[in-house]
Protein backbone atom coordinates (compact mmCIF):
# COMPACT_ATOMS: atom_id res chain seq x y z
CA UNK A 1 0.00 0.00 0.00
CA UNK A 2 1.09 3.52 -0.98
CA UNK A 3 0.41 6.68 0.63
CA UNK A 4 0.68 10.31 -0.53
CA UNK A 5 -0.39 13.70 0.86
CA UNK A 6 -0.34 17.23 0.01
CA UNK A 7 -1.61 20.40 1.44
CA UNK A 8 -3.65 22.59 -1.24
CA UNK A 9 -3.63 26.22 -1.21
CA UNK A 10 -7.14 27.38 -2.06
CA UNK A 11 -7.40 31.35 -2.95
CA UNK A 12 -11.32 32.48 -2.36
CA UNK A 13 -12.40 35.80 -3.83
CA UNK A 14 -15.03 35.74 -1.09
CA UNK A 15 -18.12 33.72 -0.07
CA UNK A 16 -19.13 30.59 -2.57
CA UNK A 17 -18.63 27.35 -3.82
CA UNK A 18 -15.52 27.51 -5.85
CA UNK A 19 -14.65 24.06 -7.33
CA UNK A 20 -11.64 22.64 -6.93
CA UNK A 21 -12.42 19.23 -9.27
CA UNK A 22 -9.53 19.80 -11.75
CA UNK A 23 -6.75 20.65 -8.80
CA UNK A 24 -7.87 17.46 -6.59
CA UNK A 25 -7.88 15.32 -9.84
CA UNK A 26 -4.93 16.59 -11.25
CA UNK A 27 -3.10 15.23 -7.67
CA UNK A 28 -4.27 12.28 -7.12
CA UNK A 29 -3.35 11.16 -11.09
CA UNK A 30 -0.21 11.58 -10.68
CA UNK A 31 0.33 9.63 -7.45
CA UNK A 32 0.54 6.80 -9.84
CA UNK A 33 -2.46 5.04 -7.55
CA UNK A 34 -4.76 2.40 -9.50
CA UNK A 35 -7.08 1.89 -6.33
CA UNK A 36 -7.52 3.65 -3.17
CA UNK A 37 -9.07 6.15 -1.20
CA UNK A 38 -8.85 10.00 -1.34
CA UNK A 39 -9.41 11.96 1.84
CA UNK A 40 -9.98 15.34 1.62
CA UNK A 41 -9.80 17.39 5.02
CA UNK A 42 -10.36 21.49 4.99
CA UNK A 43 -8.21 23.49 7.95
CA UNK A 44 -10.80 25.41 8.63
CA UNK A 45 -13.95 26.27 10.75
CA UNK A 46 -15.51 29.35 8.34
CA UNK A 47 -15.14 27.30 4.97
CA UNK A 48 -16.43 23.51 4.01
CA UNK A 49 -16.47 21.10 1.66
CA UNK A 50 -18.90 19.65 -0.58
CA UNK A 51 -19.49 17.32 -3.86
CA UNK A 52 -22.00 18.67 -5.41
CA UNK A 53 -23.50 19.31 -9.59
CA UNK A 54 -21.14 21.47 -11.56
CA UNK A 55 -23.19 21.22 -14.09
CA UNK A 56 -25.89 23.52 -13.67
CA UNK A 57 -24.30 27.23 -11.58
CA UNK A 58 -27.63 27.40 -10.54
CA UNK A 59 -27.57 24.71 -8.17
CA UNK A 60 -24.45 26.44 -6.63
CA UNK A 61 -26.81 29.81 -6.38
CA UNK A 62 -29.67 27.96 -4.37
CA UNK A 63 -27.80 26.21 -2.54
CA UNK A 64 -25.48 29.22 -1.49
CA UNK A 65 -29.29 31.15 -0.70
CA UNK A 66 -30.48 27.92 1.09
CA UNK A 67 -26.72 28.18 3.12
CA UNK A 68 -27.22 31.95 4.14
CA UNK A 69 -31.50 31.62 4.82
CA UNK A 70 -30.27 28.82 7.38
CA UNK A 71 -27.37 30.93 9.18
CA UNK A 72 -28.37 34.28 8.46
CA UNK A 73 -25.88 37.27 9.48
CA UNK A 74 -27.76 38.65 12.94
CA UNK A 75 -26.61 40.47 15.99
CA UNK A 76 -28.69 38.03 18.09
CA UNK A 77 -25.11 35.86 17.96
CA UNK A 78 -22.58 35.96 20.73
CA UNK A 79 -19.51 34.97 18.53
CA UNK A 80 -18.82 38.42 16.96
CA UNK A 81 -15.23 38.77 16.98
CA UNK A 82 -14.32 38.74 13.32
CA UNK A 83 -17.49 40.56 12.51
CA UNK A 84 -20.94 39.88 11.51
CA UNK A 85 -19.81 36.80 8.99
CA UNK A 86 -18.33 35.21 11.40
CA UNK A 87 -20.59 33.39 13.38
CA UNK A 88 -23.31 32.69 10.70
CA UNK A 89 -19.61 30.85 8.83
CA UNK A 90 -19.11 28.55 11.77
CA UNK A 91 -22.84 27.48 11.66
CA UNK A 92 -22.35 26.61 7.95
CA UNK A 93 -19.21 24.90 8.22
CA UNK A 94 -20.77 22.65 10.67
CA UNK A 95 -23.87 21.95 8.60
CA UNK A 96 -21.96 21.49 5.57
CA UNK A 97 -18.37 19.63 6.65
CA UNK A 98 -14.60 19.62 6.49
CA UNK A 99 -14.04 15.93 5.39
CA UNK A 100 -14.91 13.67 2.12
CA UNK A 101 -13.92 10.67 1.02
CA UNK A 102 -13.48 9.79 -2.67
CA UNK A 103 -12.60 6.32 -3.98
CA UNK A 104 -10.00 6.21 -6.40
CA UNK A 105 -11.22 3.53 -8.80
CA UNK A 106 -8.06 2.72 -12.49
CA UNK A 107 -6.61 6.02 -11.15
CA UNK A 108 -9.85 8.16 -11.43
CA UNK A 109 -11.99 9.83 -8.75
CA UNK A 110 -15.16 7.81 -8.93
CA UNK A 111 -17.38 10.77 -8.86
CA UNK A 112 -20.38 10.82 -10.84
CA UNK A 113 -20.97 12.47 -14.00
CA UNK A 114 -22.45 15.73 -12.87
CA UNK A 115 -20.66 15.87 -9.60
CA UNK A 116 -17.31 18.00 -8.58
CA UNK A 117 -15.60 18.85 -5.57
CA UNK A 118 -16.09 22.30 -3.88
CA UNK A 119 -14.62 23.86 -1.38
CA UNK A 120 -17.21 26.28 0.22
CA UNK A 121 -16.30 29.33 1.51
CA UNK A 122 -18.67 31.53 4.39
CA UNK A 123 -16.61 34.41 5.01
CA UNK A 124 -17.53 37.48 3.45
CA UNK A 125 -13.95 38.43 2.13
CA UNK A 126 -10.98 36.85 0.55
CA UNK A 127 -9.05 33.68 1.95
CA UNK A 128 -6.57 31.50 1.59
CA UNK A 129 -7.65 28.20 2.57
CA UNK A 130 -5.92 25.21 3.04
CA UNK A 131 -7.23 21.74 2.17
CA UNK A 132 -5.33 18.37 3.35
CA UNK A 133 -5.31 15.80 0.46
CA UNK A 134 -4.48 11.75 1.85
CA UNK A 135 -4.13 9.60 -1.15
CA UNK A 136 -3.69 5.75 0.20
CA UNK A 137 -3.73 2.59 -1.82
CA UNK A 138 -1.97 0.74 -4.55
Amino acid sequence: MRQAARILSVETPGPGLHEITRDVARWAHGQGVTTGLLTLFCRHTSASLLIQENADPDVARDLEDWVAKVAPESPAYRHQDEGPDDMPAHLRTALTGVQLSIPLIDGRLALGTWQGVYLFEHRARPHRREVALHLSGD
